[in-house]
């Protein structure tokens, strides 16, 4: 049986321990991160490793590769890509702006694609606010929830026309926190109308996207106790139904120090407020096991989400002269820098 739950490894190769502990947990997924990462020719063998040991040849490996601060893949190996908030702030006309948009995605689709990875933790579809923590900053198109909404959506599809699935987030909406939740836990306190408007309304554009990660994040006016990952009143009032996703609901990291409790317990409780599948990601292998403990095997809405997301994975992708694509790309982009 599969479990719900994505996790991390310590290095660039797996380890005899990890190898077993993979082949026993058979979690659902892997995420890669800087440390897994030296050449193309090593990832790929690595992908390909960590599909061995729970002999799925399809097995989801996600990495965050949004651009800017955030991406996995860098240089000299891979070429680096703009913040999303470069997007928004082009001085071009709106198509052409939503043209980079998703010839970014398609780009960085591009690059995953030859690597074996097959899902993107991006598009970001938060919103910020002045005062908030600059956790988020660039990492959003913009200040207007519409805006973030068409520029969040054409990478999605350039992504998935390059055949990668794009995981949006940080659903219900990171923008207004204060602190980052990496660190500490983010209480928002705008009211329910405020957040609707301006928070929501990006997730609610998008609540066609195959996978959605979830916001360490307390929303006073939903559930002043419990972030969204851990609130049963968040994921079935505000995601499930005021936004209506349907899609495959991740949590954020469960390692981060937002979240209390041992590990064992974030992961009961994140799956029992609704989350589909929970996220660890820093590899370390006495955390893993403990969220293992506390991971079933995919089941029910979860196991039947997670396999409409498979079968999202196309078998064969767009045409693409990714040398000519990086041409133009980088073309508008330069001018853009020069003006």
């Amino acid at each position: 049986m599969t479990a719900a739950c994505v996790f991390g490894c310590g290095g660039p190769t797996l380890t005899g321990e990890e190898s077993e502990f993979f082949a026993r947990v058979n979690p659902w997924g892997f995420i890669l991160f800087g440390r897994n990462i030296k050449t193309p020719d090593q990832v790929r063998k690595l992908v390909r490793a960590l599909r061995a040991t729970v002999n799925r040849p399809d097995a989801p490996v996600l990495v965050d590769q949004e651009g800017g601060r955030v991406q996995r893949f860098a240089a000299p190996h891979w070429r680096p890509y703009p913040a999303a908030r470069a997007y928004g702030l082009l001085a071009v006309d709106r198509l052409t702006r939503l043209e980079m948009a998703r010839l970014g995605g398609r780009l960085i689709a591009h690059d995953l694609a030859g690597l074996g990875v097959n899902v993107n933790c991006a598009p970001v579809l938060d919103v910020p606010t002045p005062g908030a923590h600059d956790v988020i900053g660039d990492r959003a198109y913009g200040q207007d929830p519409e805006e973030v909404a068409h520029l969040a959506r054409a990478t999605a599809e350039g992504l998935m026309a390059g055949g990668i699935l794009p995981v949006i987030k940080h659903i219900p909406g990171h923008g207004r926190a204060e602190a980052d939740s990496h660190l500490r836990l983010p209480v928002v306190k705008a009211s329910l109308d405020a957040l609707e408007k301006q928070d929501f309304a990006p997730f609610r554009a998008l609540s066609d996207m195959p996978m959605a990660m979830t916001a360490h994040v307390v929303y006073a006016a939903v559930d002043p106790e419990r972030p969204a990952t851990t609130s049963p009143v968040v994921i079935k009032t505000v995601i499930r139904e005021s936004i209506g996703f349907r899609g495959l609901l991740i949590s954020d990291d469960l390692s981060m120090k937002a979240l209390d409790g041992d590990l064992r317990w974030r992961a009961e409780a994140a799956l029992a407020a609704g989350c589909d599948v929970v996220l660890h990601c820093n590899g370390g292998m006495s955390e893993m096991k403990a969220v293992a403990a506390g991971t079933p095997a995919l089941s029910g809405r979860a196991a039947s989400r997670a396999a409409v997301v498979l079968a999202r994975l196309p078998d064969v992708v767009e045409p693409f002269n990714a040398t000519r694509a990086a041409a133009r790309f980088h073309a508008i982009l330069s001018c853009e820098a020069a003006a």
